[in-house]
C-alpha cells in the first residue's frame, strides 16, 4: 500500500487498523459493484450498505463516487505492481520488458471489463478536487514502467518524458478499446511502438 493511500482517511491522518480495515473493505465492495455493472453500478449509498459502513463514514473516506473509483484504481495498479514484482517481465531490452507489463496489465483490465470502464471514466470525470488522488495513480503507473525498464542510474528528463507519453499512449490505448474502436492486436501494436521510445533515450543506443 502506497504512503498516500494510507494517509487517504477521515482525518487526513495516519489510519489505525480498524480504519484501513474499513477501507480495504469499502474498495473491495467498490470493485466487486463495478465488476457487476460499470460506473453506474457504484452508487455510494449501496456501496455503505454492502461494506457495512455508514453512509457519512464512506463519504468522509471518500467525498465523492469519483474519488472512490480512483483509489480503487490506485488499489488495483498496487496489486498488479506487487504480482510484477513477484513475477517480473522477461524481456531482454527495457523496452520489451515495459511492453511485456502494460501488456499484461492491459490484459489485467481485460478480464474485468466493466471494473475497467468504471476506473477509467472516474479518472476522466476527475476534476482539480481530486487531483491528489489522480496524481497518485499516476505515479503508481510510472513507477510500474521505470521498475520494468530497471535502470542502472536514476532516470534522465528524457526517459522520464518517453514514460509520460508511454502513459498518455497506454491511457489511449485502454480507452478505445473500451469503447470499441481498437482490437487486442491493434492495442499490442501501438503499446509496442510507443516502448520503442525507451531505446531511443538509452545513452548506449545513441552512441
Amino acid at each position: 500500500m502506497t504512503s498516500e493511500a494510507k494517509t487517504a482517511g477521515p482525518a487526513s491522518g495516519p489510519l489505525t487498523e480498524r480504519q484501513e480495515a474499513r477501507r480495504r473493505r469499502i474498495l473491495h465492495t467498490s470493485a466487486q459493484l463495478a465488476s457487476r455493472g460499470g460506473f453506474d453500478a457504484v452508487q455510494m449509498r449501496e456501496v455503505a450498505e454492502s461494506a457495512g459502513v455508514a453512509l457519512g463514514t464512506l463519504y468522509r473516506y471518500f467525498p465523492s463516487k469519483v474519488h472512490l473509483l480512483v483509489a480503487t484504481m490506485q488499489d488495483q495498479l498496487q496489486h498488479l505492481h506487487t504480482t510484477l514484482r513477484k513475477h517480473p517481465p522477461a524481456g531482454q531490452g527495457a523496452s520489451e520488458r515495459v511492453s511485456e507489463t502494460l501488456m499484461r496489465a492491459f490484459r489485467a483490465l481485460q478480464r474485468e471489463p466493466h471494473l475497467a470502464d468504471a476506473m477509467v471514466r472516474a479518472l476522466t470525470f476527475a476534476d482539480r478536487g481530486v487531483s491528489p488522488e489522480v496524481d497518485t495513480v499516476s505515479r503508481q503507473t510510472t513507477a510500474i514502467i521505470l521498475e520494468a525498464m530497471a535502470l542502472e542510474a536514476a532516470p534522465t528528463p528524457e526517459q522520464l518524458s518517453a514514460v509520460r507519453v508511454i502513459e498518455h499512449t497506454w491511457h489511449s490505448a485502454l480507452i478505445t478499446w473500451l469503447s470499441g474502436r481498437a482490437s487486442i492486436a491493434q492495442v499490442k501494436i501501438d503499446i509496442e511502438m510507443v516502448c520503442r521510445l525507451i531505446d531511443l533515450t538509452d545513452p548506449d543506443h545513441r552512441r
